[in-house]
């Protein structure tokens, strides 16, 4: 499967941001991955340059364009 992103985050971001929630939400793996989720999407805006709503508009209309699936990492 394709996934469509503008930015990949380093491995070492996705760590960080995981021992966050981990440490936030320590016993909810559920909460875990949702913020966990929703923080890497942020840190992809970030590096982008674009706000999250930006980012996300961006990343509809690259699906749009392509047809290909789009999995947010």
């Amino acid at each position: 499967m394709h996934v469509i992103t503008l930015v990949e985050i380093s491995n070492k971001d996705k760590e960080n941001i995981k021992k966050d929630m981990e440490a936030e939400f320590p016993n909810d793996p559920a909460l875990q991955q949702v913020h966990f989720a929703r923080k890497v999407i942020a840190r992809e805006a970030e590096i982008s340059g674009l706000s999250f709503f930006e980012y996300i508009q961006r990343i509809e209309r690259e699906k749009k364009k392509s047809s290909i699936p789009v999995q947010v990492p």
